[in-house]
C-alpha cells in the first residue's frame, strides 16, 4: 500500500521557501519513492537514462540540454517532457559534461531554492569545490555518482534499466541536509540501483582506482596497436579484445574525468609506474621468481573484486566451444547448458576471421566443467577446457 505526504520546509531552515514537496512512502517500510516534479540537467546516455527510469516509474519528469535537439531525442524515447519545467520542482538531477558539472549545480540551487540538487559526476570533489567556492547554501547539493555506462554515448544509447542492480555512490556530507540526503537516496531507489554512501575523497580515490586508472592503461595498450602493422593485428584474440575494450569510450568526455582527478590518478600512475620499472629490471635480469611474484599479485588483484550480487568471487573455469555464425547457434548453446543444469557466468565470443564460425568462452563453476562438456559432447558440440 502506498500514501502520500507533504512535507513543508519550517520557517527559518536555511531553504525553506513554502513549497511542499512530495515524497510517495511505501508502507512496506521500503525506500521511499520520489513524487515529482524532477528536472535532469543533461540528455546524454546517464541523464536520459536517469529520466527514463524515473518517468517509467511514474514520476513527472523534465530534460534539458544545451542543445534542444539531443533533449528532444531525449523525450520522445521516454524520458519525460523536454519542456520547461515547472517552479515547483523537488529534485535537480545535473547529468552535464564534467566540466560543467560545478557550475550547473551552482545554477540549479540558484534557479529552485526549493529543490535538492544531484549530480552523477564520477569526480566529487572538483564540483564540491566549484560550489563551495561560488558562496551559495550547499546543504542542498547531495553529490551521487551511478556506476553504470556503456562505450556508447548519447540518448539514443539510453536505458529505463541500465541502472538497475547497480551500485550508486550518495556522497553527503556533514553540512548535507538529511531530507536532501534521503531524497537523493529515493532517487538511488526509483532508478533500481542500490545506494552506496561514500565521502567525498574516498569516493575518488575509489573510482581513480577501479575506473579511471583502468581506462588509462586501456588506452595506453590500445595507442600500442595502432602503431602495430596489419600482420601483427591478425593475431588479436580475446584477451587483447577484453584489455582494451573500455579504451574505446569518447576521448573528450575522458579527459574531461580524468583532469578533474588528476592529483589522485597521478599518485596511482605513479604506484604503476613504480610497478613496470620493477617488472623491466626483472625481465632484463632474467629474474624468473621476481617476475612470477608481480604476476601473481595480478591475480591476488583479480580475486579481490566482489563476485556477482556483491558476494565473494566465485572459483570459475572456461570452457571453449565451436560456435556456427549463424542465427540461433547462441541460444541453443545456452539452451543445452542449462538442460545440463549449468549457469553460465560470464561468456565471451573470439571471432575466426578466417572461417564462419567463433569460439565461445563460457565462465562457469568449477564444478560444473566436466557435467557441462560432457553434455554438450552429447549434443554435437566441439567443447573443452
Amino acid at each position: 500500500m502506498l500514501w502520500e505526504c507533504e512535507r513543508v520546509s519550517p520557517s527559518g531552515h536555511p531553504w525553506s521557501d513554502g513549497y511542499a514537496h512530495r515524497v510517495t512512502i511505501d508502507a512496506a517500510g521500503s525506500e521511499p519513492l520520489i513524487g515529482g516534479p524532477v528536472l535532469v540537467v543533461g540528455a546524454g546516455l546517464i541523464g536520459a537514462s536517469v529520466a527514463m527510469a524515473l518517468t517509467s516509474t511514474g514520476v513527472e519528469t523534465y530534460v534539458s540540454d544545451l542543445d534542444p535537439r539531443v533533449a528532444h531525442v531525449a523525450a520522445s524515447r521516454g524520458a519525460g517532457a523536454d519542456t520547461e519545467p515547472p517552479d515547483n520542482v523537488c529534485l535537480v538531477v545535473v547529468a552535464t559534461p564534467p566540466d560543467d558539472v560545478g557550475s550547473a549545480v551552482v545554477r540549479a540551487l540558484t534557479a529552485y531554492p526549493g529543490a535538492v540538487v544531484t549530480d552523477v559526476s564520477s569526480v566529487k570533489a572538483k564540483p564540491l569545490a566549484e560550489v563551495q567556492a561560488a558562496g551559495v547554501d550547499a546543504s542542498r547539493y547531495v553529490g551521487g555518482h551511478p556506476l553504470a555506462g556503456s562505450e556508447r554515448s548519447g540518448p539514443m544509447a539510453s536505458a529505463a534499466d541500465l541502472f538497475t542492480g547497480r551500485a550508486w555512490a550518495v556522497v553527503a556530507r556533514d553540512d548535507c541536509d538529511p531530507d536532501a540526503v534521503r531524497m537523493v537516496r529515493a532517487l538511488v531507489h526509483a532508478c533500481g540501483a542500490t545506494a552506496v554512501d561514500m565521502a567525498t575523497d574516498d569516493h575518488d580515490l575509489a573510482v581513480a582506482r577501479t575506473s579511471h586508472l583502468p581506462h588509462l592503461v586501456a588506452a595506453l595498450t590500445a595507442g600500442a596497436l595502432a602503431r602495430a602493422p596489419e600482420r601483427h593485428l591478425a593475431l588479436s584474440g580475446q584477451g587483447i579484445r577484453d584489455v582494451t575494450r573500455i579504451a574505446a569510450g569518447d576521448p573528450q568526455l575522458w579527459r574531461q574525468i580524468v583532469l578533474a582527478n588528476a592529483d589522485t590518478l597521478s599518485g596511482l600512475l605513479n604506484e604503476v609506474r613504480d610497478g613496470i620499472d620493477e617488472l623491466v629490471a626483472s625481465l632484463s635480469g632474467r629474474d624468473g621468481s621476481r617476475v612470477e611474484a608481480i604476476l601473481q599479485t595480478g591475480v591476488a588483484g583479480t580475486a579481490a573484486i566482489p563476485g556477482k550480487h556483491g558476494g565473494p568471487a566465485l572459483p570459475l573455469a572456461t570452457v571453449t566451444v565451436a560456435i556456427p555464425d549463424e542465427p540461433g547457434a547462441l541460444a541453443r548453446l545456452f539452451a543445452d547448458a542449462g538442460d545440463a543444469q549449468v549457469n553460465i557466468e560470464d561468456l565471451r565470443i573470439d571471432h575466426d576471421p578466417g572461417r564462419r564460425f567463433g569460439l565461445v568462452e563460457i565462465d562457469v563453476a568449477e564444478d560444473r566443467v566436466a557435467p557441462l562438456i560432457e553434455a554438450l559432447r552429447a549434443r554435437d558440440w566441439s567443447a573443452h577446457r
